[in-house]
């Protein structure tokens, strides 16, 4: 397999991506959408800018990978490989993308869009979810033990159906955990 060290690729055709494990290369301005990463490795990277709506990204190994203002609408991330993985994002667009079932503690979900994501049955211990706007956002048996919602916004989560010991909110969140039960709430 090719391996790329400490490159840039900026506005360059996704056809020019070639299969291979990329270390500590960063990727500027490139339209990734329905490209398939299959198999792909990504360690120490970071997408800046980019559209990546629609990939697939079937085993590919993203350790330490930071996604920054792009574009990512309706990723299944679950088909990633686990091993290893972790990623952060910022200013990203995220809508109907799915993370059923992922291991994602520490996660960071910073001034992102994530509506209609499926968190379902994931472990987001420690997740962070600062100024993020979490519309229609999907958490069933979701772990979010310590995680951070004190910024975010227009989230739906049922206590008795989700694990929250300890997780972080603000007064403004509070109508977004007692939904269910149908009360008003006003200052």
């Amino acid at each position: 397999m090719l391996l790329f060290e400490n490159e840039s690729f900026e506005k360059t055709e996704s056809s020019q991506i070639e299969k291979g494990t990329y270390e500590n290369c960063r990727f500027s301005e490139i339209d990734f959408s329905s490209y398939n990463f299959s198999g792909f490795k990504f360690i120490d990277c970071e997408f800046i800018e980019c559209n990546l709506s629609l990939c697939n990204p079937n085993n590919a190994f993203f350790q330490n990978v930071k996604f920054d203002t792009c574009k990512m609408l309706g990723i299944h991330f679950e088909y990633a490989n686990s091993f290893g993985l972790e990623f952060s994002f910022e200013n990203c667009v995220l809508n109907h993308a799915s993370f059923y079932q992922m291991k994602l503690k520490g996660i960071q979900f910073n001034n992102c869009l994530l509506h209609e994501v499926d968190f379902t049955e994931a472990d987001l211990t420690q997740a962070s979810f600062h100024s993020s706007d979490l519309t229609n956002a999907l958490f069933d048996r979701t772990n979010l033990e310590n995680a951070d919602f004190r910024s975010a916004s227009s989230y739906i989560i049922d206590p008795d159906k989700n694990k929250i010991k300890k997780a972080k909110f603000s007064i403004s969140g509070i109508p977004g955990l007692l939904v269910k039960y149908g009360i008003e709430i006003s200052d």
